[in-house]
């Protein structure tokens, strides 16, 4: 039995107080904390959404104890869309009783993706949940994308109860929420997009996914930050986490998973956004390097690999003389301290002075690079602009830069060489260390290196 007494809980972390304070005492942040009535009898109101789901004895398989040689594998295990790049992301098609998150910026494409979802797969029925749209509206989507599908069925709705019902009225093969800080739970007092109310309807949600077996899509909103908004323990409770990236004034939208329980985490798929809706991209690659500058000094190609995809891309730098008493780091896709790092390793170990300059970094494309493999690339792009001399445009850098001017091994080298063959490069620059874990003939030169200094010297 639940006390009635009222609770302050944390609109950015979820953390609970008996009274209200300024600074929430879990994540440090200011007047974050809301006033939230705890329900006198949470059993006597908590809604059922298990009536498909239990047995002729009255109880749910869902929870049964069953051995696990008893566990059968009937039909096809994942929902395949023919789109190459979103079943790459799902870890080879969306998988069966699935429980996802997809979150993004507004506009970039989350609910065209989600509407698209009908013509990807047009054998199977999907119960599209809007609680922040019409039906009139998503049915205006629909025909500027060109579906229009039997069996995708919308659902104007945001109570938690009353989208059991509907479930259980179509028995869909997929459920898309959007969004699921619009959905509220009767029970709880707190306005639809609390913490409360975001952690206990996502709950109950996964619950009825996961007796019924069918797949679910929950389409989230970020946070300036650009963090999923609501509690963290939101990421905790899906299956997958998926981010819808780009910018809005290009025509570019990567889609990338952060967490996946039934594929490789931080795999991306590429899409391009048209008028009449998303189309993938089979070879983000040659899209990357396809407006790429020649015989200018600043640019250089690096192999990162995203998941288990390698992908070339363009780091542009430009190292100017500085107008302020404090020289200007601006970085664009990749870590600003990672920046300082190898500026400061090229000071150190190169003899490269960068006190006295303006040091810009932008990877093209729009692309986020995090990978040390990548380190390399952006050093030898500063060091070529500082010197104002072209970079060999033949080659593709991979290597991690230690602090002591090393270059150090990366992982998965071959398949890097592989994109890089493909594509038409004629050397690749590797560290040393790799040499000998390179066992096939890509068709190019590969470069072993052991310090920064002589790369330096032999790319520029």
């Amino acid at each position: 039995m639940a006390t009635s007494d009222p609770r302050y809980v944390c609109q950015e972390c979820g953390h609970e107080a008996h009274k209200w304070m300024g600074k929430c005492a879990g994540c440090g942040a200011w007047n974050t904390l809301v006033r939230e009535e705890a329900p006198e009898d949470v059993e006597a109101q908590v809604p059922d959404l298990t009536s498909n789901a239990q047995n002729n004895n009255g109880t749910s398989d869902y929870g049964a104890p069953e051995r696990l040689t008893e566990v059968t594998m009937e039909g096809d295990a994942r929902l395949h869309t023919g789109i190459e790049e979103l079943d790459r992301v799902m870890g080879g098609g969306i998988m069966q009783g699935s429980f996802s998150l997809i979150a993004g910026d507004p506009g970039i494409g989350k609910s065209t993706l989600m509407t698209e979802l009908a013509g990807y797969l047009p054998a199977s029925d999907i119960l599209y949940v809007t609680g922040e749209e019409s039906k009139r509206q998503v049915k205006l989507r629909a025909q500027r994308l060109g579906i229009d599908s039997e069996n995708l069925y919308l659902l104007a709705e945001t109570n938690v109860q009353q989208i059991a019902d509907a479930v259980d009225e179509v028995g869909p093969d997929l459920l898309v929420v959007d969004s699921i800080q619009s959905i509220y739970r009767p029970d709880l007092s707190s306005a639809p997009g609390s913490v409360s109310q975001v952690r206990e309807s996502t709950a109950s949600l996964l619950k009825l996914t996961k007796e019924q077996e069918f797949s679910t899509f929950l389409v989230g909103h970020v946070t300036k930050k650009g963090t999923i908004a609501g509690p963290r323990v939101l990421e905790h409770m899906v299956d997958t986490v998926l981010y819808f990236e780009g910018d809005q004034h290009h025509a570019y939208r990567i889609l990338r998973s952060v967490k996946n329980r039934f594929g490789a985490a931080n795999e991306i798929g590429v899409f391009q956004m048209r008028e009449d809706g998303l189309h993938e991209v089979p070879n983000p690659s040659e899209l990357f390097l396809s407006e790429r500058g020649y015989g200018v000094s600043g640019s250089t190609v690096v192999c990162s690999l995203e998941g288990t995809r390698p992908i070339l891309v363009e780091i542009q730098a430009l190292v100017t003389p500085t107008s302020y008493n404090t020289p200007q780091r601006t970085v664009t896709g990749f870590p600003s301290q990672r920046l300082q790092m190898l500026l400061a390793v090229l000071e150190k170990r190169s003899g490269l002075a960068f006190s006295d300059y303006d040091v810009f970094v932008n990877v093209a494309g729009g692309v986020t690079l995090d990978e040390p493999a990548v380190d390399l690339g952006v050093a030898m792009a500063a060091a070529s602009s500082f010197r104002d001399i072209p970079a060999d445009t033949g080659s593709v850098l991979i290597g991690e830069v230690g602090l002591g001017g090393e270059i150090r091994t990366v992982s998965q080298i071959e398949p890097r060489l592989k994109e890089a063959a493909k594509l038409g490069f004629d050397r690749a620059v590797v560290p040393e260390n790799n040499l000998d874990r390179i066992a096939g003939d890509y068709d190019l030169d590969v470069t072993g290196v052991g310090k920064l200094k002589g790369v330096v010297d032999m790319v520029l």
